[in-house]
């Protein structure tokens, strides 16, 4: 994920969403208008990296991550996915800030741990089946280079459904797994980005002059 971050540029505008529906995501999401307007200096290179038509199209979304147009990878087709919140196939901007912004470290957990079992859920059956999960640990493995004997990958999955799944028919469901992820805190580690936090800070020239002011969303707000 921390890599979408070195795709800033100073391109021209034409996509730019009014300051209305800017002002909406501030309202609704953890960043200010300032990070919004730095925010889509980064959807913007993104979305024209290949088609310059205001969307992120997951071929995009796989050369900002891995540098790579056609890598073929499961994570980055689940985020891509549950990035793409319309499943129309493209990601728009509103959906860019809301889905980065559960990567906020001021984002509710809660909002981390649905985000990470969607992840895991790759059916959409709101459970996360021994099957998605062995693809997932199978992935792992793929991403850090390792490989280990199937009855080691079995053992692994094992555990993790002994451990996870309290009910015990065979699979895991949301409140399993916050219950798991409390128990293991550092499945949660890729679910926060520092970076969000002092986005302007981090890339200042970016910082554009907005048409609605923080303090005044803040305001209209009360």
């Amino acid at each position: 994920m921390s890599s979408l971050f070195g795709c800033f540029s100073t391109k021209k505008d034409k996509h730019k969403p009014p300051s209305k529906e800017r002002a909406i995501l501030a309202s609704e999401t953890t960043f200010t208008i300032n990070e919004i307007e730095a925010l889509f200096d980064l959807f913007k290179n993104l979305s024209s990296s290949i088609i310059d038509d205001g969307l992120i199209h997951k071929e995009e979304f796989q050369l900002a991550l891995f540098s790579n147009r056609s890598k073929q990878n499961l994570f980055a087709d689940r985020l891509f996915d549950l990035f793409d919140i319309k499943r129309n196939g493209v990601i728009e901007f509103g959906e860019f800030v809301r889905s980065l912004s559960i990567f906020h470290p001021l984002a509710p957990e809660a909002d981390k741990i649905a985000f990470l079992f969607n992840l895991y859920d790759l059916r959409h059956t709101g459970y996360i089946e021994r099957e998605e999960l062995k693809e997932m640990v199978l992935e792992h493995l793929k991403e850090s280079d390792l490989t280990l004997p199937d009855d080691d990958v079995e053992a692994i999955l094992d555990k993790t459904i002994f451990e996870a799944d309290l009910k015990g028919d065979g699979r895991i469901d949301m409140e399993e797994w916050k219950v798991f992820v409390s128990k293991y805190p550092s499945l949660m580690k890729n679910m926060t980005l520092p970076l969000l936090r002092e986005i302007t800070q981090a890339f200042p020239s970016f910082v554009l002059k907005t048409d609605v002011q923080d303090s005044e969303l803040h305001s209209n707000a009360r």
